[in-house]
Parts: C-alpha cells; sequence; structure tokens
C-alpha cells in the first residue's frame, strides 16, 4: 500500500516523512482496501521518566477521497510527581490548532516554527532507526 497525500493540509509536511511513512507501510504484506485511517506509533524502548529518552510519538493519518491527510501529530512525555504520559506538543491539522503543554494555543509564526522544529527533529530520529514503530488501521 502506498499512500498518496493530500497536498492542500493545513500545515506543509516535510515529503521526507511521507517517504517514511510509506517505508513503514511497505513492510505490511497485505493491507484491508477499506481501510479509512492509519495510526503510526514511534516508541524508544528506553524511554522512562527516570532516564529520559526520546518521547514518544503518534500520528494518524485520514483518508480522504482516495487522499491521505494528517489528523494530528501529538509528542508525548512523562509529566508529574507519578509521572505519566501526556501531551507535549500536539499539531491538529484538521482544526489547525498547536498546543504545547507549558504554553497552550499556540498561532501564527511561532507555531509554524514550533513544527518545523519538531517535525526537523522528528524525522532525523526516524533516520538514526530511534523508534520501535507499530501501525494500526482503522
Amino acid at each position: 500500500m502506498k499512500l498518496t497525500f493530500n497536498q492542500g493540509q493545513r500545515f506543509a509536511v516535510p515529503a521526507t516523512l511521507t517517504t517514511l511513512l510509506n517505508t513503514e507501510l511497505s513492510k505490511f504484506d497485505k493491507v484491508e482496501p477499506d481501510v479509512n485511517a492509519i495510526t503510526f506509533n514511534f516508541r524508544d524502548d528506553d524511554y522512562s521518566a527516570d532516564a529520559g529518552g526520546f518521547h514518544p510519538v503518534e500520528i494518524r493519518l485520514v483518508n480522504s477521497n482516495d487522499l491521505w491527510q494528517f489528523e494530528y501529530i501529538t509528542d508525548f512525555s512523562f509529566q508529574g510527581a507519578y509521572p505519566e504520559l501526556v501531551k507535549d506538543i500536539d499539531v491538529c491539522f484538521l482544526t489547525g490548532q498547536i498546543y504545547t503543554l507549558y504554553s497552550g494555543c499556540l498561532n501564527g509564526e511561532g507555531a509554524r516554527e514550533l513544527i518545523d522544529l519538531f517535525l526537523t527533529n522528528f524525522i532525523s530520529y526516524l533516520e538514526m532507526n530511534i523508534f520501535t514503530v507499530t501501525v494500526s488501521f482503522d
């Protein structure tokens, strides 16, 4: 299964990321043709509240008229006295909202800069094979 992406989304996504997602999907022999959503989970097996590491990231894609678009990209981190995973950065492509744990909702140039930095770093981590990847289909 090779995904064709909607290029008219609210936020631009580097072609490198869509290529890497297609590479992950190519590891599956058969994907049902009626799949409407795909969720990618990227985990650093060594990440913990005590030792740190690379934050887990979840990406959800939805199918709209045979074009795939990003629904969200969410970065999680351990927070709190009794650490639990919470949303650290959340980019919602459908609503156009960018949320960060410490700043709340962002708009304008600051939001664009955060997305660019986050995606650049995330792509670098993917290329370094930091993550264990799981994929689920809905």
